[in-house]
């Protein structure tokens, strides 16, 4: 089974949900493609894994013939370093043991901003974690949507009920839930096609030479750090394609830029890898270069004071998914929401904008 559109950013519930804890095997299967020829088997393998580990692709690739799980190429096992070639079908099998902690209702406030009886649009505060994992088994978005509603779509699992798409913890914004699996599916289906459109705003640092342009730039996971992603342009790592458009919506000196990002596609970090990748990348962005020192020619001692503490108050990159729009999966009628800015980034753009 090949991984589908990152649609990510994705249980029928009465009070506590708990989950199984017998293992259940998960098998995943890829043809090789002519991009992938070359690359080691133990490259390919971590970029099919969704945890994106080396040491468990590596692990996968050693496990004994006798056993049923691991890595096989075209029915047989082989070894790390072997190098794939176009049409080679890669199967791994592995026994996933589903999280023991129960998804418990949380009542914690949400901004909904559209209901009815099959979905849901929110606006997820910034710091928020859509989803249950590991370390961050509480407090989530899920938490918060089981305490308001229990009709949601089971598509997802129990840890993602009702989740059709994803935002970063540090990116708020607007965010659809399915409330049944038809609608969970049919905005599943917008996504992949393009018809659901969702748009964001970002400060970026320096002003770009476009007013608009289309980044295409495949994404895959950092080769030297697994916590981030990374613009792999190297044949021989595994990569996706990624599309964002960018249009300049404002400009502050030479230093800062306003900007549209309008997704094609729905890659982990998309965003702010794209900006990193043209050198302007999102202010605030811990992970992609966006902890830079405001320069101090650029500003008044005044005016940099209180640039540099705005800042400082963003707590993470600036980011919004401020636009959503989708047919809705009923009646067909085009639903279009924003919301403003959250305060963090309006108060860094009112710094920029003073004389």
């Amino acid at each position: 089974m090949q991984k589908s559109e990152d649609i990510e950013d994705e249980i029928e519930t009465e009070g506590a949900i708990e989950a199984e804890t017998n293992p259940s095997p998960e098998l995943l299967q890829q043809r090789v493609t002519a991009s992938q020829t070359g690359q080691r088997l133990d490259v390919v393998v971590t970029g099919l894994l969704d945890d994106g580990s080396r040491s468990e692709a590596k692990r996968l690739i050693e496990v004994p013939d006798t056993e049923s799980s691991g890595v096989r190429v075209d029915g047989k096992r082989e070894k790390a370093g072997y190098r794939v070639k176009t049409g080679n079908v890669i199967e791994i099998v592995r026994a996933v043991v589903p999280q023991t902690y129960a998804v418990l209702p949380e009542a914690i406030p949400l901004e909904i901003i559209f209901e009815d009886s099959d979905l849901l649009v929110i606006n997820k505060a910034r710091g928020m974690v859509v989803h249950p994992a590991p370390g961050a088994e509480r407090g989530t978005l899920v938490n918060a949507v089981l305490a308001h509603a229990t009709d949601l779509s089971g598509i997802g699992g129990e840890l993602r009920p009702g989740i059709v798409h994803r935002l970063d913890k540090d990116t708020g914004g607007l965010i659809m839930v399915a409330k049944n699996d038809v609608t969970h599916r049919a905005l599943q289906s917008q996504i992949e096609s393009r018809t659901a459109e969702r748009r964001y705003r970002a400060i970026i640092w320096g002003v770009p030479k476009f007013e608009h342009a289309k980044i295409e730039a495949p994404i895959g996971r950092h080769p030297a750090d697994r916590k981030k992603m990374a613009v792999i342009t190297d044949p021989r790592q595994t990569a996706r394609s990624a599309i964002t458009e960018l249009f300049v919506k404002g400009t502050y000196g030479s230093t800062f830029a306003l900007v549209e990002a309008k997704l094609h596609t729905g890659r982990t970090h998309q965003i702010r890898v794209h900006c990193a990748y043209i050198h302007h990348p999102i202010v605030g962005d811990p992970l992609y270069g966006g902890m830079r020192k405001v320069p101090s020619a650029a500003y008044p001692a005044s005016r940099l004071r209180d640039i540099e503490a705005a800042i400082d108050l963003l707590e993470g990159q600036a980011l919004h998914a401020f636009s959503l729009a989708f047919n809705h999966p009923r009646t067909n009628e085009r639903l279009a929401f924003t919301v403003p800015l959250p305060a963090p980034m309006q108060n860094l753009l009112d710094a920029l904008a003073m004389e």
